[in-house]
């Protein structure tokens, strides 16, 4: 079915995989194979379909490239929670550009967890990425802050708990996916019936929501729940190291979002130097769908 779909309406998208570090990785791509690549990184509970109208308009003189991160859609689905965190997916994506596509350099793009990965693959080898773009995603240091310190974080974070449970899969799958596509659909977006196909069909995967919910269960950052104490809570996070980017940077903050706050984006000056923000005041978390036009030329803008 979503083969169809794709053949369908995005006749010049290529599906293909990588094997890399003893997963395999499913990829869109498309654009000219000598064009400068653009890895295009999604978050939870998405897959490379969401970031189709940045492929469409970026293929146009790109090589553009959407992998499905680990344990989600068609990519591989590890069992071991370790295979999460950070560090191993940051590897899997840099196998991904250097030995799979044999690139020295890429322009990296995230949103959500995407972004969450994003940041610190920019800080391990900024030697291959020539220029980073942030959609909605946290920067590591900001965010351990505001976990710790700020209410308004804390509170718009408490669904990370429920996410980390085990009741999570059955709540999300629940009459047809109905509560995850009341996530991620809203009224400023057009949706159609083959995007719910689409979606649908990713998270039919075996393992995939589980592979989807173990990034939040890998993450060793977690909110306080209502009513702990916040210096209990501090005393369990781990201290991050700074997380430099020292590549030229850009942020788009859309600012409805109801699950990360506007105050992430205070002091990122002090981990980026090369930093430039651009705010969408009537935008939410998925501002990618919502407003795409409004993505493409922020990037077209910054590139």
């Amino acid at each position: 079915m979503s083969e169809e779909i794709i053949k369908r309406n995005y006749p010049q998208f290529k599906s293909e995989f990588a094997e890399v570090n003893d997963v395999k990785l499913h990829y869109i791509k498309a654009g000219p194979e000598n064009g400068d690549l653009i890895i295009f990184l999604h978050g939870f509970p998405q897959f490379w379909y969401m970031l189709r109208d940045q492929l469409l308009e970026f293929s146009k003189d790109y090589l553009v490239v959407a992998p499905d991160m680990s344990g989600y859609n068609l990519s591989s689905k590890p069992e071991e929670i370790e295979q999460y965190q950070p560090h191993q997916i940051v590897e899997d994506i840099r196998a991904l550009i250097e030995e799979h596509f044999n690139r020295k350099k890429c322009i990296l793009v995230g949103h959500d967890w995407g972004g969450v990965i994003a940041y610190p693959f920019a800080n391990l080898h900024p030697n291959l990425v020539e220029k980073l773009i942030i959609i909605n995603a946290p920067h590591p240091n900001i965010f351990e802050r505001l976990l710790s310190k700020n209410k308004d974080q804390q509170s718009s974070s408490q669904y990370v708990l429920f996410f980390r449970s085990q009741n999570a899969e059955g709540y999300l799958s629940a009459s047809n996916y109905k509560n995850i596509l009341g996530i991620i659909v809203t009224p400023e977006m057009e949706f159609t019936e083959d995007d719910k196909q689409m979606y649908i069909n990713a998270w039919s995967q075996p393992g995939a929501l589980t592979g989807g919910l173990n990034y939040y269960r890998a993450g060793g950052l977690k909110p306080p729940s209502q009513g702990e104490k916040i210096n209990n809570m501090t005393e369990k996070q781990v201290e991050l190291s700074p997380v430099m980017i020292n590549v030229p940077t850009l942020v788009i903050w859309a600012e409805k979002d109801t699950a990360l706050t506007t105050h992430n984006l205070e002091g990122l000056d002090e981990f980026i130097p090369a930093l430039t923000i651009k705010r969408i005041p009537e935008g939410s978390h998925w501002i990618i769908n919502e407003r795409p036009d409004k993505i493409n030329s922020l990037i077209r803008e910054f590139l």
